[in-house]
């Protein structure tokens, strides 16, 4: 297990405080475009730049929760028009994209946390965008995916990632071994309500693989947690664990 570190509290520098030579060579922002802003899955100061300025010269900010994004440009210090974007209204907000896309206006997509479209809203909406003819940017920045397989020190020249199992037992353990007979590491997310239960399911498919968890990625509680199925298992036990986790098992 890694060792705690504390969570760095800066404020990200925004891009007025760049040098003006440098911000008169930035690019405007393309009317009807789609942006796909990658946002801090923990600390702050990794939004970048890029992912500020479309924020605040943006139309409109469409936001997988209004509360949690409001809190974050007013930590940027400027508000925008919210609209809410999330898994349980996707269908019925597309038209509204398209049509505002049409009339020229800018959307920024940002999820809670993270990549949108990677195991968040984000990829309905960009593929329907795409259909009618408009432009997509992605803005990148934040993955708990990557910031997890980087660190892991496990192969990263191939991996395969499946986002979350599904909820049903047969079929968890159905789509958990199709993965496994994979090539390269496997990555996936789980909630910390189920991860005992992925462990056990790890366990009973693939006992002598090593698996890697990571929780709480670049926040002061930052967790890993390294092993075979039983040895975290062991680890992990009676403990109450917050936090979504990036699990990633060895070829």
């Amino acid at each position: 297990m890694t060792p705690q570190h504390p969570q760095n509290n800066m404020e990200p520098q925004t891009p007025e405080q760049l040098p003006a030579e440098t911000a008169k060579a930035l690019p405007p922002l393309t009317p009807g475009t789609l942006y796909l802003v990658a946002t801090p899955i923990g600390n702050m100061e990794d939004i970048t730049l890029r992912a500020i300025r479309v924020l605040k010269e943006c139309d409109i900010v469409a936001a997988e929760d209004t509360r949690h994004t409001g809190l974050l440009l007013q930590r940027l210090g400027f508000r925008k028009p919210l609209l809410s974007y999330h898994t349980f209204n996707e269908a019925r907000r597309e038209e509204e994209f398209l049509s505002r896309l049409k009339d020229g206006q800018i959307i920024a997509l940002v999820t809670d946390a993270g990549t949108p479209g990677i195991s968040d809203p984000g990829q309905r909406i960009a593929a329907a965008v795409l259909r009618a003819g408009l432009k997509v940017e992605s803005v990148p920045g934040a993955c708990a995916l990557i910031t997890a397989l980087a660190s892991s020190g496990l192969p990263t020249d191939e991996f395969h990632f499946i986002g979350f199992l599904p909820h049903k037992s047969g079929q968890r353990m159905k789509c958990l071994q199709s993965a496994l007979a994979c090539p390269g590491v496997i990555a996936l997310y789980e909630s910390p309500y189920r991860i005992e239960k992925l462990l056990g399911e790890i366990q009973t498919a693939a006992p002598e693989r090593q698996v890697v968890l990571a929780r709480e990625l670049t926040k002061k509680f930052e967790e890993w947690f390294r092993g075979t199925p039983e040895e975290l298992l062991t680890q992990i036990k009676g403990r109450s664990l917050k936090g979504e986790f990036v699990v990633l098992i060895a070829p």
